[in-house]
C-alpha cells in the first residue's frame, strides 16, 4: 500500500485489486481567508497536487459540503469531472445530480469495491452528523476513512461492525472553533491514537490536521500520543508529496495501494 500525503487533508485511496481510484474531500483552492456566515475559516497553505494532477478517479467520497476545509470552490468544480460522488442525503440535497446520497449503513459497489457509509459526528453530542466511509472488497483489505469525527463512541460502533481494520484513515487535528469554545470538531492526538486501538487498525494514516487555522493539534502531538500509547509502530506519517509503502494484507494480495492527502 503505498500512501502521499500533500498537506494534511484526506484526498485519495485508490485499489489495485478491484481497478478503482477513490477520492475524498476534495479541496485545491489557494491559502486565503474562507468566510462562513459571521466566521470565517483560514486556509495557511495550499494542496501539493492541484486538480489536474490527482489522474483519472472512479468516485469521491465527500464526508461533508457545509465546510470549505473539506469542500472548497475547485473541489465543488471538481465534483462535475468525475462519474460518482457519495455522500449524505443533506449534500445531495444542496449541490443536486453531482452527488449521489449514501446513508449510513447503506452500501455502494464501485468495481470490486464495496463502500459502506458510516456515522461521523463533527464535534460534542448533539452536533452534526455527517458520514465517514468503510471500504471492503474479496482479496482488499478493511479500510476506514473517519471523516470529521471527534466521537470515540462513533469508532466504538464502526469497530464492532467492520473492526479489526486494515487501515484507519483518522481525521486528527483536533479542529476547534469560537463557536463551540474549547470543544474538539475532529479528533485530536491521544484520541485518534485511543481509535486506532479500538479499532485493532494494523496500519493508521493520520489527515486533516494542518494548512488550517483551525486545527489545534498537528503531527508532533500525533507522534507523541502514539509513542504514549505505545502503538508507533502503527503510525505512519507521511511528509507533504511524499510516497510511503507498507503491506496491508498477507500473501500476495495487497488491495488498496494508495491514500492520498491533501
Amino acid at each position: 500500500m503505498r500512501t502521499m500525503r500533500s498537506g494534511g487533508r484526506a484526498a485519495g485511496t485508490r485499489s489495485v485489486g478491484g481497478g478503482v481510484r477513490l477520492l475524498t474531500d476534495p479541496t485545491f483552492d489557494a491559502p486565503g481567508d474562507y468566510p462562513m456566515g459571521d466566521r470565517r475559516l483560514v486556509k495557511t497553505a495550499g494542496p501539493a497536487l492541484t486538480a489536474d494532477e490527482t489522474g483519472a478517479v472512479g468516485a469521491v467520497l465527500l464526508s461533508h459540503d457545509q465546510h470549505p476545509d473539506n469542500l472548497d470552490r475547485a473541489g465543488r468544480a471538481y465534483l462535475g469531472r468525475v462519474p460518482l460522488a457519495l455522500s449524505t442525503a443533506a449534500a445531495r440535497e444542496r449541490l443536486g445530480p453531482s452527488v449521489t446520497a449514501l446513508p449510513n449503513g447503506e452500501t455502494y459497489e464501485i468495481g470490486a469495491v464495496r463502500v459502506t457509509g458510516v456515522r461521523a459526528q463533527h464535534g460534542p453530542d448533539g452536533t452534526d452528523h455527517l458520514t465517514g466511509f468503510v471500504l471492503r472488497g474479496e482479496g482488499l483489505p478493511t479500510v476506514y476513512v473517519s471523516g470529521d469525527n471527534a466521537s470515540l463512541d462513533v469508532v466504538r460502533e464502526v469497530a464492532g461492525r467492520f473492526g479489526p481494520v486494515d487501515v484507519a484513515v483518522l481525521f486528527a487535528g483536533g479542529a476547534r472553533t469560537p463557536l463551540l469554545g474549547d470543544a474538539y470538531l475532529t479528533l485530536p492526538s491521544a484520541a485518534a491514537a485511543e481509535a486506532a486501538r479500538i479499532l485493532g487498525a494494523r496500519h493508521v494514516v493520520p489527515l486533516h490536521f494542518g494548512h488550517w487555522g483551525h486545527f489545534s493539534q498537528g503531527p508532533d502531538t500525533v507522534v507523541d500520543a502514539f509513542a504514549e500509547a505505545g502503538l508507533s509502530e502503527r503510525l505512519h506519517l507521511p511528509a507533504a508529496g511524499e510516497t510511503i509503502t507498507f503491506q496491508v494484507s498477507s500473501g500476495d494480495a495487497v488491495g488498496l495501494d494508495g491514500i492520498v492527502a491533501q
